[in-house]
């Protein structure tokens, strides 16, 4: 199942259902990808570190359980949430990461954003940028019973100001740019169904 969590969602609302599918789900549970866009909030992930955080503003800062540092959501970015048995599918973790990276990269393709690629050490998807790569995409993941949730954020066309007020992702100065300024004029919509259906296929789920 594609889920489609209509307008904009409030993120711990959605942080407490991902948890409560995970904990409720059983052996024969369908896997789901749930399609949100957040109102505006930083969350740092289990290995944040609150120095990145520079200026909140007014923007809200949560503690948050899937893995990585600090990032930003809000408007004209879809969040791509992956709730998934991987004991199923009989992949590990890292390699669920992998496909989650390619296929933000062939969703980008898609919409004529060629060059997009990965950075070693540092989980994500990036283009080229104005003096090296930009981030693009950002993931974080958590495990609980060999299950996942938590999942891709992929930026469409939104205000990446608030990028400004944190070092993304952990790394101080690093651009963050999103498909708009490549060019792309695409909906939030179709943007997420492509990349839902990517990681469906590449990360072999069970949906109903």
């Amino acid at each position: 199942m594609i889920r489609r969590w209509p307008g904009l969602s409030d993120y711990q609302t959605v942080w407490q259902a991902m948890q409560q599918f995970t904990a409720d789900r059983t052996a024969d549970t369908a896997d789901e990808i749930w399609l949100v866009e957040h109102h505006p909030v930083y969350t740092l992930g289990l290995a944040g570190k609150s120095e990145h955080l520079l200026n909140a503003g007014n923007i809200p800062v949560v503690k948050t359980d899937r893995g990585g540092q600090i990032t930003y959501h809000g408007p004209g970015q879809v969040m791509a949430y992956v709730l998934m048995d991987l004991k199923r599918a009989g992949i590990y973790i890292k390699e669920m990461v992998n496909q989650l990276e390619e296929s933000t990269i062939v969703t980008l393709a898609e919409f004529g954003i060629e060059h997009a690629t990965r950075k070693p050490g540092a989980p994500g998807v990036y283009v080229p940028g104005r003096t090296g790569l930009a981030k693009i995409a950002a993931l974080g993941i958590k495990v609980r019973n060999g299950c996942t949730y938590h999942g891709m954020a992929l930026n469409i066309d939104m205000d990446l100001t608030p990028f400004d007020g944190i070092n993304p992702c952990g790394y101080a100065g690093l651009q963050t740019v999103c498909m708009a300024n490549y060019g792309v004029q695409a909906s939030l919509e179709d943007v997420g169904q492509t990349l839902a259906e990517q990681i469906a296929t590449r990360c072999a789920l069970t949906l109903s």
